[in-house]
């Protein structure tokens, strides 16, 4: 076997190993202050009944940033890291800024710094396999958790729309139904016809047309 099929031989069994929860990480460990209940963001150590009843009110949040322009007039910087060890809004890893990356709990400097040499990222395993460089397969999988990277609305498997948080069988029904498109806008007018506006707001950030 020559050099270069080993090499592949080896991407792929190295991309086998990694989950198929598609292209938005495996979250069930963090709460999403967009769908989560007032009882459970109670729950959240660090946050008061103020902080509870701002989240719930400035819902819904498109960016990590906009959650933490809350969480930062409620809470003190030394609970940041508990809070967002419980409750997060997932970052799209191409255009994440890089202090949205740094609220990540354990994330400093110079992980954000890798974090931002793959871009552009095209697939979650992409992450995998460059961030497993630098930190094991566990702490790989809990900052899996925090980030995801769009889906290609015309191509996207059953089990990659389903990994959109919030988005259940009948949702991705609707959302292959329409195909192909052509336009973030007709994907807008579609899924406008069985959700409010916010929430498609909030479905159009982990989708794209490439």
């Amino acid at each position: 076997m020559n050099r270069h099929k080993l090499i592949w031989t080896a991407s792929v069994l190295f991309l086998l190993t990694i989950p198929a929860a598609a292209q938005v990480g495996a979250n069930d460990g963090l709460l999403n202050p967009n769908l989560a209940s007032e009882e459970e963001l109670s729950s959240v150590n660090g946050l008061d009944g103020d902080a509870v009843a701002a989240i719930v009110d400035g819902r819904p949040f498109l960016r990590a940033a906009d959650l933490h322009a809350v969480v930062s007039a409620h809470a003190a910087e030394d609970e940041y890291d508990a809070i967002y060890g419980v409750i997060w809004v997932p970052i799209d890893l191409n255009d994440a800024t890089s202090e949205e990356i740094g609220l990540i709990p354990g994330v400093g400097r110079r992980m954000t710094h890798e974090f931002e040499e793959y871009r552009p990222y095209t697939a979650l395993a992409q992450f995998h396999r460059e961030i497993g460089k630098y930190v094991d397969d566990d702490e790989v999988a809990r900052l899996a958790q925090y980030v995801y990277v769009r889906i290609d609305l015309n191509t996207a498997s059953g089990d990659d729309i389903l990994s959109i948080p919030g988005v259940g069988r009948r949702m991705r029904h609707e959302f292959e139904e329409y195909r192909p498109y052509e336009a973030m806008s007709q994907f807008r007018r579609e899924i406008g016809k069985y959700v409010d506006d916010d929430e498609v707001e909030r479905l159009a950030r982990y989708v794209e047309i490439r």
